[in-house]
């Protein structure tokens, strides 16, 4: 018990689950499947970005990735002009959306390596030229994804999404490459020490590229998801994806100084997150007010967990 109370992924579940059943009582129980359902259908979305985030923020203090909201808009968009509505074009669809991922991740990092920019710095300007791009050819953009893709991104088998589902088994993969792979063993070293990670062979910048670069990918496959599951692509469809990719980071105890990262927690936070809009929504509170109270528990929790690490260390 007493190693269990000690993991940080377990306050984001804690949270999630006081979240819900405040809200189930506050409304007599009533619509609390349907309430779950919907947690897992959007947490999804966040999961997916904050997992290639997680990775960023592993490598150490300073690596973030700002561009994932551009790099979904944009990658959304060209799948959906590719698709054309068409169910035979939604793997070639897939296929822009990877690519765009890929080259967003690989100019990132051209950013940071070839002209010593810091990357924060690096993909926030990367982001004002990807979303410029996104604008540019998404203006007037108004196509419907693919039905079977639509289909896809809502489907339910007994009130569990299909889409979410899938992504629980990519979150084990994912668990599987960050602690099994020799890739995963160097990102979480060079988060401890970039220069005894460097003194003990580890290729710092090949690790550092495929990391940015998976970062991106993962948020060129969430704009191609989120495209078929909103009805189609929009220019502002990647916006509360920045911060709520690091709160899902930061809340599933991954630590910000890099070296630690936990992929258990993703899911705990990304569900607690929602589950507080829906909650302050069913109390009817005006926008400030769930912005503010939002924020409050997000510290709490955050502080909850931060105090069960350093009691452990």
């Amino acid at each position: 018990m007493r190693r269990l109370l000690a993991q940080p992924w377990l306050w984001a579940w804690l949270a999630a689950i006081a979240t819900w059943l405040v809200t189930g009582i506050v409304t007599g129980g009533m619509g609390a499947g349907e309430v779950l359902t919907a947690a897992f259908t959007f947490a999804t979305f966040s999961v997916i970005v904050a997992l290639g985030q997680m990775f960023v923020v592993t490598l150490g203090p300073g690596n973030v990735d700002l561009s994932i909201p551009a790099t979904i808009t944009l990658a959304g968009a060209v799948a959906t002009k590719v698709m054309d509505t068409q169910d035979t074009m939604i793997l070639a669809g897939l296929a822009v959306a990877l690519l765009i991922g890929a080259l967003v991740g690989c100019f990132n990092f051209l950013l940071i390596l070839a002209l010593r920019i810091p990357p924060i710095i690096a993909t926030l300007s990367s982001s004002f030229l990807i979303q410029s791009t996104a604008i540019a050819f998404g203006r007037g953009l108004r196509i419907k994804p693919p039905p079977a893709l639509a289909d896809f991104t809502t489907a339910q088998i007994k009130g569990v999404p299909v889409l979410a589902a899938c992504t629980i088994l990519f979150t084990v993969l994912m668990g599987v490459v960050l602690h099994r792979t020799v890739y995963g063993r160097w990102v979480t070293a060079i988060g401890q020490s970039i220069r005894a990670a460097h003194l003990a062979g580890v290729d710092v910048a090949r690790t550092r590229f495929f990391t940015y670069v998976l970062s991106a990918i993962l948020a060129g496959l969430c704009g191609y998801l989120l495209s078929g599951f909103s009805g189609g692509a929009s220019l502002s469809m990647g916006e509360e994806y920045l911060l709520t990719s690091i709160a899902v980071v930061v809340i599933g105890g991954t630590s910000v100084a890099g070296g630690y990262a936990n992929v258990t927690g993703l899911w705990g936070a990304a569900l607690f997150l929602f589950l507080t809009v829906t909650m302050l929504n069913t109390y009817g509170f005006g926008a400030g007010i769930r912005y503010l109270a939002t924020g409050l528990i997000i510290i709490a929790v955050i502080v909850a967990a931060s105090g069960r690490r350093t009691g452990k260390a």
